[in-house]
Parts: C-alpha cells; structure tokens; sequence
C-alpha cells in the first residue's frame, strides 16, 4: 500500500472495514504528513509553511483511533468510523481551546457542536483544528500557504481546511460558508466541497459570521468523499426549528449526464474571468455536451446580484455577535476591525432588517421559479473568477477579496446548494480553477451524484511533494 495518508474518505472507509489498514495507522501517517509538510504552527504563519493546522491533538487522535479500531474489529461499526477529520477552528469540541483563528476569542466550550456530535458518534478521529480567516469574515486565509504555491492564499474563509486536504495531510474537514467560504478555498486549493441547502447541516455550537447567512459543509479531495460526510453532518438544529422539516438525506449514488438540462451561468458577477479560469469553463462546458448534455440559454430572472440588502443582513448579525468584544478592537486584524466597525457605524433599524430579508425571499422564489419554468437541472458557472492570487495583503481592509466573492455570495443569498470542483490546472499558471453546479433547495443529493459523474471524467488533481 502506499502511503495511507494518501486515502480519500471512501478508499480509507473501506481499507478500515476489510481490516487492511488500522485506523492507528491511518492516523499515525496524517500526524506525519502534517509534521514533514504543514511547517510552524502559528497565529501569523510565515512564508516558509502552509501552516493549516491551529492545534493538533495528537496523543487524543491516537486515542480515539485505538477505540476506533476496537468498534471496527468488533463489528457493525459505522462507515466513517476510524477515518480521521481536522475541524475548522469555528466548531465547538469539548474541552478543546476555540479561537476563530483570532486573538480575541479565546472559549474553551463545555459541549460538543452539533456537526462534531454526529461525526464522533460515527467513530471519526478529530486530529485537530484547522485555520480560518478570522472569525470568517473574509474570502483568504493569508497565515496559510496554499500547498500548489507557498505564495499565494489558500483562499477562505475555510482556508485551514483546503490546504490541509490539498497537502494530504488529512482526508476530510469541515467548513462554513456565508459569502463562499466553503467554496472559494477548495477552488483555490485544487479540492471539492459541496455547500448544502441552508439549514441541512446544524450551525448549533458554530461560531457564527452571519447566522441568517451561514451554512456548513464537508470538505475533501473529491465529491464522492463529501458524500459521506454530509450524510452524517446533516440533521436538525436545535435553534432553528424549521430545519426538522428538511427532507431526510438519501444518497443518489452516480447520476449520467446524458438528457440533463444545464444552464450556462447567466450571472458575470461584476468580473472578467482569468484566462485560465475561462479555459478550464470552455472545457468543461465541451464536456458535458459529450456526455450528452443539453445546455440551456435563458434570459435570467432579477436579481443576478446581490445587492445593499446582503450588506444589510451581514452588518447586523456581525454586529450582534462582536458587540461582546467591543473593548477589544485592537486585537482584531485591520479588515475585521474594519468591518465590526461599519456594521456599528451602518446600524439597521428594524424595519430595514425586515425589508433586506423579504428582498432575499424574492430572490431566491424568482431564481426558482426560473430553474422550474426552464426545467434546469442546475446552473453551470465558474466557481471563482481568478485563480490563487498572492497572499499577504487579505487582512489589509475590509472587502479586499471583492474578486473573490463576486461569484459565490449570490448562492448563499438564496440559500440553494452548490457542489464545486476541480475543472483542470491552468494552462498558464499551472494552478487549479474549479466549476460548480447550483440547482434548487434540496437537491443536494443529485447535485452530488451529477458532481461526481463530472469529477470522474476531469479527474482530481494533486501538487507535487
């Protein structure tokens, strides 16, 4: 066998279940990936490592692997029992420090998150914590390089996450997204994520960026690992009620291509695409008409963009969350002082905040309405407009990621899913780009099996070491 770090979720499931493999050694081979490959361990990070890793909790991995390997001998033992996972540093672990990647918080919270709960409950090893932009508010990750090029950012919020997966280091993590935060780094990072419908996956125990805008989600090498994972993340929150009434989850195992109705993204997002970026979307557009696509051209519905309502809505639950720390706003990093300052300074009364939210329900009826008159299976767009730009200047001022986002915070508006994956290397950056697929409130499970279709045929790919 070569090196079982390198396993995905499904390959390392089932080396686990034969018994060809121990979840000791698994985990014994990330704990030394991450000390050759992941560099310092460190708040700023530096030039030298990729540094996804906030905290790695070794000697507990190595315990709960020993317990993983005594359910899986014994029998019965759930399928991700024994696989090891690095967590964002926005869940709650019991009796673990949680710090956002920042130097204001500092918890160390008494109960498990919910996501964490289910995970544990399905025998998979917490390795450690994995960095964030801070407190998620911005779409890099600049303490960590991205494992494809030291030099640039590993994109974010879930940055920790991408370049953990990317460098080999783990094979699953788990992610947040409020403007792109699941997506932008796995597109960065060359890796795959899907971004459920809101409110399939419990924020309960998550430290919030925006909690009218936040959603959860696996993250991994490919879509077939998310899958998955997702199916044991989801399930109800216990403070939003609506979310018991979510379909149960199924998996839709492969979906063929052939007959789908995709449509061409209509949206521009205010961005030209980079070079590579388009060419590696004109490929994939070639593809899925080989695999017997039929693409779908329509006038699409308004709005195409979020607009000051998105600001509106994620100002004030900013806000509500940072007033707690409001005597310590010089231990922010500039942009998030910044944007906890504006949202004071930008305040939303009552009946703006009820307007902001009825403008988001418009939207997101007329985008459905739209995919239901054009019988659109999903919309096919670029999942950021560049490739990895440089890091280091991410944490200068508020909204420096502008490019970044321009694609993916309108999803998260609406709220609908959307798988994203590596459409190819660049031709001349030689840096991944990535496509996503967005479909309608609840077909998370098809967007997967049609990712998955798709992934077979583009492959995944992987930086040298």
């Amino acid at each position: 066998m070569s090196d079982p770090a390198d396993l995905g979720v499904v390959e390392a499931s089932e080396a686990l279940r034969v018994r060809r493999l121990s979840s000791v050694e698994l985990t014994e081979a990330c704990l030394a990936l991450i000390r050759e490959r992941d560099g310092t361990h460190s708040f700023d990070g530096d030039p030298g490592s990729i540094n996804a890793w906030v905290r790695v909790y070794a000697d507990d991995a190595l315990a709960a692997a020993r317990e993983a390997d005594g359910r899986l001998s014994a029998g019965g033992a759930p399928p991700l029992c024994g696989v090891p996972i690095g967590l964002k540093d926005l869940y709650a672990v019991a009796g673990k420090p949680l710090t956002a990647s920042s130097r204001v918080l500092d918890e160390v919270p008494q109960r498990d998150c919910d996501v964490w709960a289910r995970l544990r409950a399905a025998g998979m090893v917490l390795l450690g914590h994995l960095h964030t932009h801070e407190f998620a508010v911005g779409g890099t990750t600049d303490q960590v390089g991205n494992p494809w090029a030291l030099d640039r950012t590993a994109g974010g919020s879930s940055g920790g996450s991408a370049a953990a997966l990317a460098a080999r280091t783990i094979p699953a993590a788990t992610g947040t997204d409020t403007a792109g935060s699941l997506r932008i780094p796995s597109a960065l990072s060359g890796t795959s994520t899907i971004k459920p419908t809101r409110g399939r996956v419990s924020l309960r125990g998550i430290v919030p960026l925006s909690a009218s805008l936040d959603t959860a989600g696996p993250m991994a090498r490919s879509l077939a690992d998310c899958a998955p994972l997702l199916a044991v993340m989801a399930g109800p929150d216990a403070e939003r009620a609506v979310t018991a009434l979510a379909r149960p989850w199924e998996s839709a195992g492969a979906r063929p291509f052939a007959g789908l109705r995709l449509a061409v993204s209509p949206r521009d997002g205010g961005v030209a695409l980079d070079e590579d970026v388009a060419a590696t979307f004109d490929d994939v557009l070639a593809l899925v008409q080989r695999l017997g696509a039929v693409l779908v051209d329509a006038p699409p519905p308004e709005p195409r963009e979020p607009g000051p309502e998105y600001l509106t809505i994620l100002r004030a639950d900013l806000a509500a969350y940072h007033r707690r720390f409001a005597d310590r706003l010089d231990e922010y990093r500039p942009s998030l002082r910044q944007w906890v300052t504006s949202a004071d300074a930008f305040p939303a009364g009552a009946e703006e905040y009820a307007a902001a939210k009825a403008a988001r329900r418009r939207a997101t009826a007329a985008w459905d309405d739209w995919l239901v008159e054009h019988d659109v299976f999903a919309v096919v767009e670029p999942t950021v407009a560049v490739v990895a730009p440089p890091r280091g200047d991410g944490y200068a001022r508020a909204g420096s990621d502008f490019v970044l986002v321009a694609l993916t915070q309108f999803w998260n508006w609406t709220g609908f899913p959307v798988v994203s994956l590596p459409s190819g290397l660049g031709r001349r950056s030689g840096l991944p780009a990535s496509v996503s697929l967005i479909g309608r409130a609840g077909s998370d499970a098809d967007l997967l099996a049609a990712g998955i279709a798709l992934q077979a045929e583009l492959g995944v790919p992987a930086p040298a070491f």
